[in-house]
């Protein structure tokens, strides 16, 4: 057996991955199971994005190697989007370098600027990908912990007080995931001046800022972050574009080319048909995103009637597509809560120990499914609290 690279030692395959082949294996057409665990949207792009791809897809000459930095329209578009929702000016030659999904842009980021044994500060909860790939490039994890008795905000004086020398990269990602928590300007007007105060690059993970949010805010809208910061976005949850890959990070010039080094030598470009179903993607306006939130609130309403019958506690006021709640304090071990959960309903709910030991008291509910799915789960879990509630009082007999 040859060995492995000792990289990923310390790097678990990704909990989706694994589950999912779980929980599908459960599934069958007399009972099907209802996903309520990952954030993939459900719904279609605008058909004049589908009607883009289709287009070019059939031009012959569209099928060949292209641009490692995208075509300017689809760079321009981007700079468009930011000008309009952020009221952040981005240089669309220099500033902006499309990704095949932002999920990339944390490896190519990390690679470009982390040495092994830089420090690298990471949310908890946060997203797995940030540990998983500050493990694979050598760094030394740095978590910083988010809680609720503070509104899961960033303690930053705390920060402030300890040792930063080391820290070379801080992840952090407003609205947050799986929080829902949104950061205030002067929040991120502090934190971009402790990363100034320390030189380290400060990236913030945003793709949830137009999903179920009044106010989206961009880090590159704080004075100063373009001396320290990236920014990561995508069309994956704004524009129901998950499974199309089409992502970016913005920033500062000297900082795009460096991330550029490494995924040239990553990929060959992405699909032409895709850059073009992008830019007219890019164009929706406040109608579309009226329209999308919409339905997430009226999605949001049932998950949150969802989570009051399991005895969670949560709030109201969360942002992005997913209802993070804390478990009942009778529930010991919520991971396997979650399990029986799943077998006696096939309704699979996300265990928060995934984002990190500050989420093992939490679940996840995803906004992914539709209305009659999730009233059908509501449903499900009455029966299920009513079967576990009978067999308690049969065996107290």
């Amino acid at each position: 057996m040859i060995q492995t690279a000792k990289r990923i030692a310390n790097v678990e395959e990704y909990y989706f991955s694994r589950k999912l082949a779980e929980v599908r294996g459960l599934d069958s057409p007399e009972w099907r199971v209802i996903n309520l665990g990952i954030g993939s949207p459900d719904q279609a792009p605008d058909p004049s994005t589908i009607d883009a791809l289709i287009n070019s897809a059939k031009n012959p000459s569209n099928h060949g190697y292209q641009n490692y930095k995208g075509i300017p329209q689809l760079r321009k578009g981007i700079a468009d989007l930011y000008q309009r929702i952020y009221n952040v000016t981005l240089d669309p030659e220099s500033m902006i370098l499309p990704l095949m999904g932002s999920k990339e842009g944390i490896m190519h980021i990390s690679m470009a600027f982390v040495n092994e044994g830089d420090e690298v500060l990471i949310p908890n909860p946060g997203y797995p990908t940030y540990s998983s790939v500050a493990n694979l490039v050598g760094a030394t994890l740095r978590p910083y912990a988010l809680r609720e008795d503070s509104n899961w905000g960033i303690d930053i004086e705390a920060l402030r007080k300890s040792d930063l020398s080391k820290v070379k990269l801080m992840w952090i990602n407003f609205p947050h995931m799986p929080t829902g928590r949104t950061a205030t300007r002067e929040e991120l007007k502090a934190l971009i001046g402790l990363a100034r105060e320390n030189q380290f690059l400060i990236v913030n993970d945003n793709p949830y800022s137009m999903i179920l949010n009044d106010e989206p805010l961009s880090l590159l809208a704080i004075e100063g972050a373009d001396e320290v910061a990236l920014e990561l976005n995508s069309l994956s949850k704004s524009h129901n574009m998950a499974g199309w890959r089409i992502g970016w990070v913005a920033g500062k010039k000297e900082y795009i080319d460096a991330v550029l080094k490494v995924k040239s030598n990553m990929d060959s470009g992405m699909f032409l048909g895709l850059q073009h179903a992008a830019v007219e993607a890019l164009k929706s306006g406040n109608e579309w995103f009226v329209a999308l939130n919409k339905v997430y609130g009226a999605r949001k309403k049932i998950a949150c009637e969802l989570l009051t019958r399991l005895g969670c506690s949560f709030s109201s006021k969360q942002s992005g597509l997913f209802v993070w709640a804390k478990a009942p304090e009778h529930i010991v071990d919520v991971e396997k809560w979650i399990d029986e959960i799943l077998y006696g309903t096939k309704v699979f709910i996300t265990p928060g120990f995934i984002f990190g030991d500050a989420g093992k008291r939490y679940i996840r509910v995803s906004l992914c499914c539709t209305e009659q799915m999730l009233r059908e789960a509501l449903i499900r879990i009455d029966k299920f609290l009513k079967s576990t509630s009978d067999k308690a009082e049969k065996n107290q007999r």
